[in-house]
């Protein structure tokens, strides 16, 4: 027998002899409280604290890094590895011109990185003193027929847009916990968190004309990611959410190259259009406000009607 044979046969053997560890739900007495009732329209919608966007530079960015602004957020760092390109600065530097109270930095990172990452966060913690929410952006995509993908495109889509999401998750929520225990310590009452992973319609069915099996299945690993991480992390008051946009009218999916492409995703929506950045920002401020408070492990599709079909 040779010695790789040997090794697989003694962890199959070892199998018998294995504990799993066991998960731990909240309980009445160590849940959240829920919040008391809003006193007014204003407030139900508003958001507060630190927050953390990676992909923080895209057109989705944009539009719900303004949102959370609008609805009351402090404090808002974002990442992404084009932080420092000329279009970047300017829309950072328009935000932080439109909203001049807030504190708004951004930090070139790699969500792939687990090292970076964990930098990225004790950095906003440093500057910022907390973090209450993330919301994950990053991703990328790739349309190829799978008889001809290479396998090295496969694993960066599934590297970006599901190991990444989990990568930062994990950062954010190991400080979230910190900070609960600190509050435990110092007699008041956890904070929780909120976090936010953005899959995608492609996570719910096959798109259609365009082959992408690496990006639908990537997607509906964060789906998957979404719900495992809602029922671990619920016992801190970490509330764990995606929302699933169908496609975006953004300079992604622009051009004369796509026109075909676009006529059709259009043509078999019930809503005839594709849709805007600000009608996904709507949902995730939702989702991080005082309104989305017992919301846990859902995933919000927001695509006009698209899966319906």
């Amino acid at each position: 027998m040779s010695s790789f044979a040997a090794a697989h046969a003694a962890e199959r053997s070892a199998l018998t002899q294995r504990a799993i560890p066991s998960m731990t739900l909240a309980t009445a007495t160590t849940t959240t409280p829920a919040p008391p009732p809003a006193p007014d329209a204003a407030s139900r919608f508003a958001v507060s604290g630190v927050a953390i966007l990676t992909g923080g530079t895209g057109a989705i960015a944009a539009a719900v890094s303004r949102a959370l602004l609008q609805h009351g957020l402090s404090s808002l760092m974002l990442l992404d590895l084009a932080v420092d390109s000329d279009e970047a600065r300017a829309g950072i530097d328009a935000l932080q011109a439109d909203f001049p109270h807030a504190s708004i930095r951004a930090r070139a990172t790699d969500v792939t990185d687990e090292a970076d990452v964990a930098a990225a966060v004790a950095d906003t913690v440093t500057a910022f003193g907390s973090v209450d929410a993330l919301v994950c952006l990053a991703g990328i995509v790739g349309c190829a027929h799978a008889l001809d993908m290479p396998v090295t495109q496969w694993r960066r889509i599934m590297d970006v847009n599901a190991t990444g999401a989990f990568v930062c998750a994990q950062a954010v929520a190991r400080q979230m916990v910190k900070q609960n225990e600190d509050d435990d310590a110092a007699h008041r009452s956890r904070r929780g968190g909120r976090i936010v992973l953005t899959a995608s319609i492609s996570a719910h069915r096959v798109n259609y004309p365009q082959p992408q099996a690496a990006y639908n299945a990537s997607k509906a690993a964060v789906v998957a990611l979404k719900s495992c991480l809602a029922a671990e992390w619920a016992q801190h008051g970490i509330l764990v959410n995606s929302v699933s946009p169908g496609y975006m009218d953004t300079v992604l999916n622009a051009g004369d190259g796509l026109a075909e492409a676009r006529a059709s995703w259009c043509a078999r929506n019930p809503s005839g259009r594709m849709g805007a950045p600000d009608e996904v920002a709507g949902v995730i401020v939702m989702l991080l406000s005082r309104a989305g408070s017992y919301l846990n492990g859902a995933d919000i599709i927001v695509d006009g009607g698209g899966v319906v079909f």
